[in-house]
């Protein structure tokens, strides 16, 4: 698209949600057909020109937040209208709650970010994150400072999946600190090794100053992310599953209780300790309806602080805790072999 084209695509977005014009009036003033000028705002969206943060929130959906706030004696828990899912199409279902947290998640973040201070943000990867990073509205923060907190980097080299760190960096005129290795070493001693490499230990320790991390999750399955896209093979998958584990959050794989799993591939992922997530604000992004028992087990660590999560799997988790339940008692199992 040439720069006029995109002049013009911002223009016509402008006049209709800024000014206020209706589609017949920028047709007029403009000189194309309202057909044309409905594309041309559709195209805008696409392109990210346009951002929709919606800032009101239903009773239902406070009433909702209220309830998992209590019962995980959470600081903060944002839940977005239901969608009801009817679509009948698992992936399109999902991929409408990752957007529909997305959204609520760029609001959070940017009010996080319009403050006088240096802020420094420890991020993880995952198509809700990058959900997030594509609905935040551009802001000029040349003091952020963004940190990878996990490896992603697949041991064939076939994806590096949502490059979140370096997105969000160039939105907001940040700084980015990758943290360039896989999401799983081959050994404990290959672990070892990339722990103990100067750009890994200098990325780990500005991530133990992080205001706060914002992180998503997974369930432990053969229909999972980590799974389909190659960074855990048959057999390490199989071992988790067999151990007890039922989601994986930062590099970490979590039974239904909400412990770390006593299993070999907690200490051949490259990340933040345990101990450093347990020490830090941890926003917790969550979607789809299917990854609602991972969440409960994710909010039964005691690790999460604060919540953001679509309506849908709000309230199947909220079946699956009932309103009466207290909050989950934290973990104190140590991590095995994160030294």
């Amino acid at each position: 698209m040439s720069q006029n084209e995109e002049d013009l695509l911002v223009q016509l977005a402008w006049l209709y949600y800024v000014g206020n014009r209706n589609q017949e009036e920028i047709a007029n003033q403009l000189g194309l057909s309202r057909f044309k000028i409905n594309r041309m705002l559709a195209r805008a969206r696409e392109k990210g020109l346009v951002k929709i943060a919606i800032q009101h929130e239903t009773a239902q959906s406070l009433d909702t937040a209220g309830d998992i706030q209590a019962a995980f004696d959470l600081k903060e828990c944002i839940v977005t209208p239901a969608l009801g899912m009817t679509s009948g199409e698992a992936e399109v279902d999902e991929a409408n709650a990752r957007r529909a947290v997305g959204i609520a998640a760029g609001t959070f973040l940017e009010r996080r970010l319009r403050v006088p201070e240096p802020v420094t943000i420890g991020l993880a990867w995952g198509r809700t994150i990058a959900a997030m990073v594509d609905e935040l509205p551009k802001l000029s923060k040349t003091d952020l400072k963004i940190v990878s907190l996990m490896g992603s980097l697949s041991r064939n080299a076939r994806t590096n999946p949502f490059d979140c760190v370096h997105s969000l960096a160039q939105l907001c005129e940040g700084e980015a600190y990758i943290l360039p290795v896989p999401f799983i070493a081959d050994s404990e001693a290959d672990y070892d090794v990339i722990m103990s490499q100067k750009v890994v230990q200098q990325a780990l320790k500005l991530a133990q100053s992080a205001d706060f991390y914002i992180a998503s999750f997974g369930d432990c399955s053969k229909q999972s992310f980590i799974y389909l896209h190659d960074l855990v093979h048959d057999d390490e998958i199989d071992q988790v599953i067999n151990a007890g584990a039922v989601a994986d959050m930062l590099g970490k794989f979590f039974d239904a209780n909400g412990a770390l799993i006593d299993s070999v591939l907690n200490r051949r992922t490259p990340s933040v300790s345990y101990e450093d997530i347990r020490s830090r604000d941890v926003v917790l992004l969550a979607a789809g309806a299917s990854n609602a028992k991972a969440l409960l087990a994710l909010l039964r660590s005691g690790a999460i602080t604060r919540l953001i999560v679509d309506g849908d799997l709000a309230m199947k988790l909220t079946a699956l805790i009932g309103k009466k339940r207290g909050p989950a008692r934290p973990s104190t199992m140590a991590e095995p072999g994160h030294r």
